[in-house]
């Protein structure tokens, strides 16, 4: 079992300002403004000079919104710590989620077969710390742990199939909730004939929705005649394209070539996973996404190339 676009454990978690507003509700001007008047959020800057926010900020502003929504005042909450916003939450009256590196938690709920017990936990995860934190820090290091205990036998494959279906149902429900404006680029998410694996794609399509790009899943297995079809239908900017370790290497470097030249040559192929981790990079003009943090420096490019059609400027 693996993933789309695998995450290196040391890759760090920089999100761009768009992400933010999707994931926290939080609009853009209100965090200029709140770095301008009460010098937090602290942004750094990516290589284009776009704002790009820690994990750690990340979460004091899910606090700070939290609270803003049971009626205080942001200028009363920007002094404290995340401790201390986290304190002055009022309890809830359900059982607490567990914490965001609990994956003893989620995977015993898997050995036990609690399935509806297991997407509530993941449910309630996704509104504790956002869509896109839920799926670098909770969804990649779980889809490592599932694989591995799978490998090892340690899960059957019935096991390892409800989990995967657990997942897609959380995330394809978090999907929904992202606010649609017309994004730009326009992807066709998919994979070749021969991957059946989606998990990692339907993660893809995540990162993608919250960087404001506009989405279109064909699912998995789509013949290259109909990806062609779909791209010119679709308007595509971009096919995107899963791999597994499943897929041969060599296999996917033959089949992104052809697609390649199937294709009209203003539709960009990116493709990523584990698959194409283990091989020569791929001929016939192909992006290879080393990982689900690479989305956003992938987009701040297309659109740095494609001014006049970018709806999202930082």
């Amino acid at each position: 079992m693996t993933a789309l676009l695998d995450l290196p454990a040391s890759a760090p978690v920089l999100l761009g300002i768009g992400v933010v507003e999707r994931d926290t509700g939080l609009s853009k001007d209100t965090l200029r403004i709140w770095e301008r008047r009460y010098h937090f959020p602290v942004p750094g800057r990516d290589a284009f000079g776009e704002r790009v926010y820690p994990p750690d900020q990340i979460d004091k502003l899910h606090a700070i919104k939290r609270l803003m929504d049971q009626g205080m005042r942001p200028g009363k909450l920007m002094h404290h710590s995340l401790d201390e916003l986290r304190a002055l939450k009022q309890p809830a009256a359900a059982p607490a989620a567990p914490a965001s590196d609990d994956m003893d938690y989620l995977l015993t709920l898997l050995r036990q077969h609690r399935v509806d017990a297991l997407r509530d936990a993941l449910s309630a995860q996704v509104l504790r710390c956002g869509l896109a934190r839920f799926i670098i820090d909770i969804v990649a290091p779980l889809n490592r742990a599932v694989g591995e205990a799978w490998a090892t036998g340690d899960l059957a494959i019935f096991e390892e199939h409800l989990y995967t279906e657990s997942i897609k149902g959380v995330l394809r429900h978090a999907i929904a909730s992202v606010p649609r404006r017309g994004g730009t680029p326009r992807i066709v998410l998919t994979t070749l004939p021969r991957e059946e694996h989606g998990l990692g794609l339907l993660m893809a399509e995540a990162v993608l929705a919250l960087e404001g790009a506009h989405c279109v899943s064909l699912g998995v297995q789509t013949p290259v005649a109909d990806i062609v079809r779909a791209a010119v239908s679709q308007r595509a900017d971009i096919i995107a394209l899963s791999f597994s370790a499943a897929y041969a290497a060599s296999g996917a470097q033959h089949d992104l070539t052809a697609l390649r030249a199937a294709l009209p040559a203003s539709t960009e192929i990116w493709a990523g996973g584990t698959a194409l981790a283990q091989a020569r990079r791929p001929s016939g003009d192909v992006r290879v996404l080393s990982g689900l943090e690479s989305i956003h420096t992938a987009l701040a490019e297309w659109r740095q190339r494609h001014p006049g059609r970018s709806a999202h400027t930082v």
